[in-house]
């Protein structure tokens, strides 16, 4: 499946998906990997294309406001594996070597020979810039929405980390679900401030589907992403990529981020900026930890900006 940076727009390898989604833009399953993968597209073929990679718990489709403010700048926005309506991975656990492998190979396939502006928001946000480290020479713009790493814990947990994993490995999770829509989109409405009750309804539909019994909503997530990791976060291997990273890199951040101000206030903080060459920095300063949720025109004025400098 390839879409040039420029020129006429090239047939995909797979149709779209036919079904009516609205505001979810065209909606195509990849084969990468040995799974299938969705993944959307909004707007036209020419220009560098926007690659939007979601957070933890999220799925593609949500950023299809931002995608939308952004016409006709070509906007593409998969689900990660286990995640929406992309097949779950074959293990047990999630690791972030297989969402860079993943990102490497959709990007091989949408863009063999341009790079691309790759946004990435908390988790997807991680992912790109250890993306645009380990392959500098694929991205030309860097956007990390609330992504800025992970606070560093300590050598001394390793142990019950491994002790937890190996516990969670016992029995398969249980799924997540809800009594109803309105429930989750209350929940979803608590968590991220600024975001309307229209909005938060459209999320929860995204996020979720019916069971067949009628008796609840189920994420449309692998139970298996709230197994803990038995590995620890490393700062330091973090900072080696980012130092390779060659793009403009904009961090975009809530000013009502508890993660945000966490990451600010911690003793590294320094450490994380001064590894990024061309770094700049700006704040949503009434959103939380999800902008493309709660303020997508927000976002996406500021993207165009840093996009079309």
């Amino acid at each position: 499946m390839t879409w040039r940076a420029s020129g006429p727009r090239a047939t995909p390898d797979c149709p779209p998906d036919p079904r009516p989604q609205p505001r979810a833009g065209e909606i195509h399953r990849l084969h990468l990997r040995g799974l299938a993968l969705r993944l959307r597209r909004w707007g036209g073929a020419a220009g560098t294309p926007v690659v939007m990679l979601h957070g933890w718990m999220d799925c593609g489709a949500t950023f299809a406001p931002v995608a939308e403010a952004l016409a006709p700048r070509a906007v593409i926005a998969p689900d990660w594996r286990g995640f929406g309506e992309s097949d779950p991975t074959p293990g047990d656990t999630y690791w972030i070597p297989d969402y860079l492998a993943d990102l490497d190979a959709l990007l091989h396939r949408l863009s063999p020979e341009t790079p691309v502006d790759l946004v990435g928001h908390s988790l997807g946000g991680n992912v790109a810039g250890l993306y645009a480290g380990v392959r500098p020479e694929r991205v030309r713009r860097l956007v990390v929405v609330e992504g800025f790493g992970l606070p560093e814990p300590s050598p001394e947990q390793a142990p019950l980390r491994y002790r937890e994993w190996l516990d969670s490995l016992a029995e398969p999770p249980a799924p997540r679900t809800y009594p109803d829509l309105a429930g989750l989109a209350r929940r979803i409405a608590r968590t991220h401030p600024g975001i309307s009750e229209e909005r938060a309804r459209e999320v929860a539909e995204l996020w979720s589907y019916a069971e067949q019994d009628g008796a609840g909503r189920r994420l449309r997530a692998d139970p298996a992403h709230w197994r803990p990791l038995p590995t620890l976060y490393r700062l330091e291997e973090t900072l080696a990529c980012w130092r390779r990273i060659r793009a403009p890199v904009l961090w975009l951040y809530g000013g009502r981020s508890a993660y945000a101000r966490r990451l600010r206030a911690a003793a590294d903080w320094p450490r994380r900026c001064e590894a990024i060459r061309d770094l700049r920095q700006a704040q949503i300063p009434t959103s939380g930890h999800a902008p493309h949720l709660s303020h997508p025109l927000e976002l996406a004025a500021h993207l165009r900006r840093f996009l079309d400098a």
